[in-house]
């Protein structure tokens, strides 16, 4: 999408301009960039939207959700990323977005949802020119569609350049809508100590292919200028755009120094056909040194691979060495991977779910299974993207895992993970992205309560019908609720606690599907958000949260049969956004954050009667922002 007078790309050239389409087809397709400007860069994240001229839908058409994506500003000439459809390629998703005042049809029809897959540093021209030369079809002007090699290549290059995560507060939403004062927060320091974002340090793989493309790195500088002078011998001027002009001023220096080095000027330069011979034999030599790199780069990420099997196949060994030696519970702790889906059916009986999170150093996309009995971590296979904030809920032996985000950029997306073959499955989207929302499954439905998106916080309850096929609106709660907790609890869904953009709650209300309506019911003695709810031996639990000073240890339980909550035994570690489960007549909370930032990396169990005891559980480590669930027999 681009708004202004900015047309670098896509220039009025006729028929002509849809011979320079690519038009790969859906199997050859491995990404897409789209285009804006520094001033509709922000409304496209903001939307979660991309858009292009209607004539490019012949490829727009062809991304399926999970296709690579990726940002070009014009203004500044850099590549932002790594980004991933959220949807299919449609036309008119939003037909007056970036527009003046969203009163005229938008000129970028051709549109996808998007959502963030890993921030990182921009690449500038420089950067990105020599991975996708081969579309350039003049000076300044390439094709949008990206094969897969050439994807591939762009992710490399941005994961080496990955950035911190961004800011997560407590929750971020208030402070974003300058609702939670600092002298009343007490979390200044934490606040400010969140809010930029810089370098981290390359993951192995990435400095590895940095390193390994170093030495190659000047001689794709120089294919890439030589390919720019035969372009300008082959497509003298193909355009007379502004923007056009403008980046040959910027490179003009340099080009002209090149050209200058050949033959003393860049007219001169292609009079001589000896010259002109040098050039293409040079170009030769290049190409033949470029491929020699790749087969060797191909091979090392083989070698990589096949090295991580093997690892995976080692700790297989040892969980199973350990398993048969009866190593006693609590020793393990370490984390490894299943043979089978039989495997999985088998330990997720004894086991605790563990959804994405954040761990003070990146966003998660794993699923975990978690067992306690033996301090072990085992990998399942991971969601289609990194998710926080999110809500889950277990149906019909299912995991459903909807909204949530980064903190930054929130979802609608919803998948549901199935035991029996370790696979995800796309689902209907929610009506609209949100996060630190809360959710449970109750008679046949699904449904998905409160939560926010950065600056509205909401009273909406969604239910998925499956049998319809689509999230359908419920009966919106009587309060707004941002970072609440929900249960579901003898045929009844409870909704507790949460932020409503003003203050914390402490009042909590139940929903009766029977009669299709949400009822107060007593308030707790204490304001909580960032809260977990679990349901035991006909009780509900409301474990720690943020009171809007601190982080709080205290719990209180509600019993429906009495119609009030009591005060019950503290946990040892006051913690707010943390996981929690029942198993097993236990209640585990796993992971949050303590009142001085801190990730918490402890687990506490309670057991009605025997009250709480902190473990020495290690396996989950450091975890915030997670969801935790125990599957049920549905």
């Amino acid at each position: 999408m681009v708004v202004g007078r900015n047309t670098q790309t896509f220039p009025h050239m006729g028929s002509n301009h849809f011979k320079r389409l690519r038009n790969l087809n859906k199997n050859q397709l491995g990404g897409v960039i789209f285009g804006c400007t520094s001033t509709t860069m922000k409304e496209c994240l903001a939307k979660q939207l991309f858009g292009l001229p209607a004539h490019h839908f012949s490829y727009v058409k062809n991304i399926e959700p999970g296709l690579p994506l990726f940002l070009l500003d014009y203004s500044e000439r850099k590549l932002y990323g790594i980004y991933e459809a959220a949807s299919s390629g449609k036309m008119g998703i939003d037909s007056y977005a970036w527009t003046t005042d969203g009163s005229d049809r938008t000129k970028y029809p051709a549109q996808v949802q998007v959502r963030l897959r890993l921030q990182c540093q921009a690449l500038t021209e420089l950067q990105f020119k020599p991975i996708i030369i081969d579309n350039y079809y003049g000076q300044s002007h390439f094709w949008f569609e990206l094969d897969h090699s050439q994807a591939s290549k762009l992710i490399s290059k941005l994961s080496s350049l990955a950035v911190a995560p961004g800011t997560f507060v407590l929750p971020k939403y208030p402070k974003s809508m300058g609702v939670v004062k600092k002298e009343e927060s007490g979390l200044d320091d934490f606040f400010n100590s969140h809010d930029s974002i810089s370098s981290s340090t390359p993951s192995d793989n990435s400095m590895f292919f940095t390193e390994n493309n170093s030495q190659s790195d000047e001689k794709e500088l120089i294919f890439m200028k030589l390919k720019e002078l035969a372009l300008q011998h082959e497509f003298p001027d193909v355009s007379t755009s502004d923007d056009v002009e403008l980046e040959r001023e910027k490179s003009g220096d340099d080009l002209a120094a090149l050209e200058k080095g050949n033959s003393g000027s860049s007219s001169d330069s292609f009079d001589y056909p000896s010259v002109i011979a040098q050039l293409c034999k040079e170009i030769d030599e290049l190409k033949t040194f470029k491929q020699e790199q790749y087969v060797k780069i191909g091979s090392l990420e083989k070698k990589m691979a096949e090295a991580e099997q093997e690892i995976h196949r080692l700790q297989n060994l040892c969980m199973k060495l350990e398993s048969v030696s009866d190593t006693a519970p609590g020793i393990s702790g370490y984390e490894t991977q299943l043979d089978s889906p039989a495997e999985v059916d088998f330990n997720l009986k004894e086991s605790i779910l563990i959804v994405g999170g954040y761990d003070g150093a990146s966003w998660s996309s794993a699923l975990h299974s978690f067992s306690p009995s033996y301090d072990v971590l085992r990998s399942l296979k991971p969601m289609s993207s990194v998710r926080s904030y999110t809500s889950v809920a277990s149906f019909n032996g299912e995991l459903f895992v909807f909204g949530g985000g980064t903190g930054s950029m929130w979802y609608d997306t919803v998948e549901s993970y199935n035991v029996a073959n370790d696979e995800w499955t796309h689902r209907p989207s929610l009506s609209k992205g949100k996060g630190s929302l809360a959710g449970a499954a109750l008679n046949g439905k699904i449904y998905a309560v409160g939560g926010g998106n950065g600056v509205d916080c909401f009273p909406d309850v969604e239910m998925l019908d499956l049998s319809v096929g689509r999230w359908i609106s419920a009966r919106s709660m009587l309060e707004k609720r941002f970072a609440l907790a929900a249960a579901e609890l003898n045929g009844a869904l409870y909704a507790v606690g949460g932020y409503d953009g003003f203050d914390y709650l402490k009042s909590a209300e139940r929903f009766d599907p029977r009669e299709h309506t949400w009822t107060k019911i007593k308030s707790m003695d204490s304001k909580r958000g960032c809260l977990s709810l679990v349901a035991m031996n006909e009780k509900l639990y409301a474990l720690g949260g943020y009171d809007g000073t601190t982080m709080v240890p205290t719990i209180e339980i509600y019993d429906p049969r009495l119609g009030m909550w009591m005060a019950g035994e503290p946990m040892s570690q006051a913690r707010g956004y943390s996981a929690a489960a029942v198993l097993q007549d236990s209640i585990y909370v796993i992971g949050g954050v303590q009142a001085d930032e801190d990730i918490v990396d402890k687990v506490e169990v309670y057991k009605e009667g025997q009250g709480w005891e902190s473990t020495n559980l290690r396996a989950v480590g450091k975890r915030c922002f997670a969801s935790a669930i125990v599957l049920g027999e549905d």
